[in-house]
């Protein structure tokens, strides 16, 4: 039988893929907005959402 995680509410994204994330307009790190509903670029604070545990990095 196979067992599945519980989805974790305090990081939507697994972490792998959060600490290869980078901003698309600077390419500075990213960082958890408040209540981690999205991320925030931590040179040019640019926010991008997270939907359904996938960042949305289109830049605007």
């Amino acid at each position: 039988m196979s067992q599945t995680k519980p989805k974790s509410t305090e990081y939507p994204i697994p972490k792998d893929l959060f600490e290869i994330l980078a901003c698309p307009l600077c390419k500075a790190d990213l960082e958890y907005a408040k209540g981690r509903k999205g991320l925030v670029c931590s040179k040019c604070s640019a926010k991008y959402p997270i939907e359904d545990g996938i960042p949305v990095m289109m830049a605007k």
